[in-house]
């Protein structure tokens, strides 16, 4: 199994002097970045999409087997919430092109005030190009059904599975043959760290639910004070030592 573990987002200005060198310039913190991760969760798209240039900066500025999941546009969640998806999804596709190799999934994730609804969430996969791996992170309960599921699974899009205060705040479906898992805030010290305890919950629950050729995501979105470094680092060891084949 290749559990690829990293952070949602990299450019984080209280991470200077305890990630990046305090001497190393913003403009090359993704550089920086690259020598310890292999994976980064980009948040830019969500509040505003990036140009194809942007985009193939990113690409030339990562080493080879360098992968960035790309969270889908607030447009199309959050104020279309869902609604005729086709033109923000082919222009966010058209854009994001230019990682060529390094894209990795696209992010869904949805508002809180959002209700259930499998019919719109099944019209909106079927927008994204055959091969795009879609992961989902609806965030109110009504979501929790057997239809929902089930577009899930047809689609082959990934139940992103979701932590907040060390416990899961999604079901843990299985619904595609690769997975995505977010890690929100943590409740050990200091705030918004995770617990080895906690994590090391996380690596059985992957290596107990995915077959050993199985691509798993992993990021930590607990960005204050460096936490998500931190903890990606750690989350990183622990997956090694649960499973054999080791984590990127």
């Amino acid at each position: 199994m290749a559990v690829i573990v990293g952070t949602s987002g990299w450019q984080y200005r209280d991470w200077s002097g305890v990630f990046y060198p305090p001497d190393r310039p913003q403009r090359l913190w993704l550089e920086e970045y690259a020598r310890h991760f292999r994976t980064v969760e980009s948040n830019n798209a969500f509040y505003r999409l990036p140009s194809p240039e942007t985009f193939a900066q990113w690409r030339e500025r990562t080493p080879p087997g360098f992968v960035m999941a790309v969270k889908a546009s607030r447009f199309l969640t959050h104020i279309k919430r869902l609604r005729d998806p086709a033109e923000p999804v082919q222009r966010l596709m058209t854009h994001a092109a230019s990682l060529a190799e390094r894209l990795g999934p696209v992010l869904l994730q949805l508002p809180p005030t959002l209700r259930g609804d499998p019919e719109a969430l099944d019209r909106c996969l079927a927008c994204f190009p055959a091969g795009v791996r879609v992961a989902v992170e609806p965030r109110h309960a009504s979501w929790w059904t057997p239809a929902v599921r089930s577009v899930l699974a047809e689609r082959g899009a990934a139940l992103c599975w979701a932590d907040r205060g060390s416990r899961p705040v999604t079901p843990l479906w299985r619904t595609a043959d690769w997975g995505y898992v977010r890690f929100h805030e943590g409740r050990a010290q200091p705030w918004p760290r995770y617990g080895r305890t906690a994590l090391r919950s996380w690596a059985e629950r992957i290596a107990h639910t995915w077959s050993r050729d199985a691509d798993v995501f992993a990021y930590f979105n607990n960005d204050p004070g460096g936490a998500a470094v931190v903890d990606a680092r750690a989350f990183t060891r622990l997956v090694a030592a649960v499973q054999p084949a080791p984590p990127r």
